[in-house]
């Protein structure tokens, strides 16, 4: 059968996710089945149409395929391609706040190897006309203005669009090796249908067992119900620092985060389950940017994390998580942050919250305007992710 080495991984893969060492209850499984799913849809799609030769920008990460604390304010795409070749990628430009690009070389994220950044920059590089039109070259020559230099060998190429406010206009991307461009593929063979069934099999079982394994390198070890200050993000990206930790949190506690707004274009906070992929934030309030937190009065940006709900508007919600991840993000930043810029966190009853907040009664919400909220949110998320 064709689809054997798939079938055989799946299987594999299942007994991963459900040996997996922070599964307490079946809800935890269900979950873990959940983004099993996931990733099988999202394995399959990438090794049937990733062609190094004949690229197009696929989307391996999304609200149903998720992974790697994919975060909710960013569509994510990526393509193969070969350093001794060139590639050529083309696009508008939309309104949303950043656009990065990266060149990941010395193969794929795995549980015991972080691929190496060889390129990373931001749209600012760009050279965008009048109509917001730009085009950017990737390959084996002298780098020099909208052109960047390959690593030998196969390498991944990733795109990140950044929203701070979801009802921005999205960019458009297409990408084509120079000298196949206008040449169509060679036909399907016998040989190349077993490779796909096999690359996805193999490509499946690498995801559920590198994001896995990523946390405990960057996460928990940490003190738990601590953030770090920011740093640059891991990997390489360009102007991005990032503040991380962990959470455990009773039905009746919360954590009060106190983070400057700043001036950073994009901020982004978000929860994370233990299989290391975002919360439900579509229909939750699992995260919030700069764009959606209130901020108050003083400059700072107050997040209550909690089962229940404290009835503030900055309430995120943790979904019968008791433990879970917690993330910062900062983009497209003109300057170094340090610890100042970062959050602060305590524990506390959820009966003591409002004493915690020195603006609580500005921050306070009703139940008709939490769920005005929810519907935005899953009426935007509709609008520019989903299709």
């Amino acid at each position: 059968m064709y689809s054997e080495p798939l079938t055989r991984a799946i299987e594999e893969a299942e007994a991963v996710v459900a040996a997996a060492p922070h599964i307490e209850n079946e809800a935890d499984l269900l979950e873990g089945m959940q983004y099993l799913a996931q990733g099988v849809a999202a394995c399959v799609h990438g090794a049937f149409h990733f062609d190094k030769d004949h690229p197009f920008l696929l989307s391996g990460t999304g609200p149903f395929t998720k992974m790697g604390l994919d975060n909710p304010d960013t569509l994510y795409f990526g393509a193969r391609v070969d350093g001794a070749h060139e590639y050529v990628v083309t696009g508008r430009r939309g309104t949303t706040c950043d656009i990065s690009f990266q060149v990941l070389g010395g193969g794929e994220y795995t549980d015991d190897n972080v691929p190496a950044s060889t390129v990373a920059f931001d749209d600012r590089e760009l050279t965008v006309d009048d109509d917001g039109r730009f085009e950017v070259r990737f390959g084996p020559g002298e780098p020099g203005p909208g052109y960047y230099r390959l690593p030998p060998g196969k390498a991944q190429l990733v795109i990140r669009e950044v929203f701070d406010d979801w009802s921005a206009r999205r960019s458009t991307f297409a990408i084509a090796r120079a000298d196949t461009a206008g040449t169509p593929p060679p036909a399907l063979t016998e040989e190349l249908l077993r490779k796909r069934y096999a690359a996805a099999g193999k490509q499946l079982v690498n995801r559920v067992r590198t994001w896995l394994q990523f946390p405990k390198w960057f996460y928990d070890p940490l003190p738990v119900n601590t953030l770090t200050a920011p740093r640059l993000t891991p990997g390489g990206l360009a102007t991005q620092y990032s503040s991380v930790g962990h959470y455990e949190l009773g039905d009746h506690e919360a954590l009060v985060i106190t983070v400057p707004r700043g001036d950073a274009p994009y901020l982004g906070f978000q929860l994370g389950s233990l299989w290391y992929i975002s919360l439900d934030y579509i229909h939750h309030q699992t995260s919030l940017n700069g764009s959606q937190a209130q901020v108050d009065p003083d400059g700072m940006i107050r997040i209550v994390v909690a089962e229940k709900d404290p009835g503030v508007v900055n309430w995120i919600e943790t979904l019968g998580h008791r433990r879970g991840y917690l993330q910062f993000r900062w983009q497209r930043t003109a300057r170094e942050l340090t610890a100042k810029d970062g959050p602060t966190a305590q524990v506390v009853p959820v009966s003591e919250v409002a004493s915690h907040l020195p603006h609580y009664e500005d921050n306070r919400i009703d139940n008709d305007a939490r769920r005005a909220r929810i519907a935005e949110r899953q009426r935007l998320i509709g609008e520019r992710m989903v299709g």
